[in-house]
């Protein structure tokens, strides 16, 4: 991975941070990317002690803004005209309803909508890579997933479950449509099932009742760095240089649902995105 170009979003804190500790320290130039300054200069420094590299970068990026995906998009690009991997890692579990400054459903905003506007936006530089690589960190969670065309906001009956399983199913969606579309090129997509990071959890700390229940699950949970591994053989492993519109958990591919299988619901997904964030 010597000099080659990555980005991670949320880069800056559990799974998303020991994914750019691991590409760094083996040799990649790695844009670290987050909401926050503050919380991005303090894992900046951290990444950099733990990694043994200070090719390490801090950029910024609201994943829930179209208007900051594109500022960054433009700036990124104004540095870096190729882009080697974008691990699209950045992710929320919404407890309430809540919308982002677009109006999307916050999760689907953020999991999916936020990452297809910013992988479209960096497909130039990705196809200028000797091989580009997209890997989309989704979850088993895409199982309980459905779409809700005619109800995108969630208005009519909000619960995370639904939430998040929808964006997740939109993920693996999104990777299959994107694979097959750049069938020809140099670039692959696949999508990775990090298993159950302790980090990633959609429970508030601050509360008892949260901290209770990361107490209960903690001795199942995977450190960020078991969850980052598979991310990082996706990013890295020479063998997988051909390999695309996959599945992975644990550096294997699984079998998906007929649901997430279905170019149907894919090539729906993505015209409908296209139209959601303006590129249509």
């Amino acid at each position: 991975m010597k000099d080659k170009i990555v980005v991670v979003t949320g880069g800056n804190s559990g799974m998303g941070l020991a994914t750019t500790i691991e590409l760094a320290r083996q040799g990649a130039k790695v844009i670290m990317v987050c909401r926050s300054r503050e919380r991005g200069e303090a894992a900046l420094a951290s990444a950099r002690l733990k990694s043994g590299s200070q090719q390490i970068e801090l950029m910024l990026c609201d994943l829930a803004s179209l208007e900051s995906i594109r500022r960054f998009a433009a700036d990124f690009i104004a540095s870096y005209p190729v882009l080697d991997v974008l691990v699209n890692n950045a992710g929320v579990v919404s407890v309430k309803r809540q919308l982002t400054a677009d109006g999307f459903e916050l999760d689907l905003g953020v999991n999916h909508l936020g990452h297809f506007l910013l992988t479209d936006l960096l497909l130039e530089p990705l196809k200028g890579a000797e091989q580009g690589r997209v890997v989309v960190v989704a979850s088993g969670a895409y199982k309980i997933g459905k779409m809700y065309y005619s109800d995108p906001t969630l208005s009519r009956g909000y619960n995370p479950a639904k939430a998040y399983g929808r964006s997740k199913l939109a993920n693996i969606l999104f990777t299959r449509e994107l694979a097959a579309r750049l069938q020809g090129t140099r670039v692959t997509v696949n999508a990775v099932h990090p298993g159950a990071v302790g980090t990633n959890i959609g429970v508030n700390r601050e509360t008892g009742f949260g901290r209770s229940v990361l107490k209960l699950l903690s001795y199942f949970f995977l450190t960020p760095e078991q969850g980052a591994d598979t991310a990082v053989y996706l990013a890295t492993a020479p063998e997988l240089k051909e390999t695309t519109g996959q599945y992975y958990y644990r550096r294997k591919i699984n079998e998906l649902s007929p649901r997430a299988k279905s170019r149907e619901e894919a090539q729906r997904l993505w015209l409908w995105s296209r139209e959601q964030v303006g590129l249509d």
